[in-house]
């Protein structure tokens, strides 16, 4: 079945393999979810990932983390949409959590965090927020 929004779909599997207690969970492989991946194991928000050649594609595997039987992420939100797009200059970069969370975007240096945004002073898309 074709997934029309990529970036969802990961967040989605992410969000439910945490909530059921998963210790891993597999997606499609591409360049930018695995930027995504690398984002989110720099910032302690899962444990490893590694990419397995498993078809044409290939596929992630995920080690998702957790403390204290609970999952590290708590809350992993889409924000930017295909129907939908949100776009930012680097001064309207919101603070998730007053700096807990981190917020990931598309800046045209690649997929970076807000705070990375911040001090580069570059704006773009803001694909999604995860505290």
């Amino acid at each position: 079945m074709p997934v029309n929004d990529v970036i969802a779909d990961l967040l989605t599997r992410i969000r439910n393999a945490g909530a059921a207690r998963h210790k891993e969970v597999e997606v499609p492989y591409s360049k930018m979810k695995w930027a995504i991946c690398q984002i989110l194991k720099d910032q302690g928000y899962i444990d490893d990932f590694e990419k397995l050649d498993t078809n044409v594609q290939g596929t992630i595997k995920i080690k998702l983390k957790y403390y204290n039987r609970q999952p590290v992420i708590r809350e992993l939100k889409r924000i930017s949409k295909p129907g939908r797009r949100i776009y930012l200059g680097a001064k309207e970069i919101p603070r998730v959590k007053n700096g807990l969370g981190i917020a990931v975007l598309s800046t045209s240096r690649g997929i970076m965090t807000d705070k990375m945004a911040r001090k580069l002073n570059i704006g773009g898309e803001l694909l999604f927020t995860v505290w």
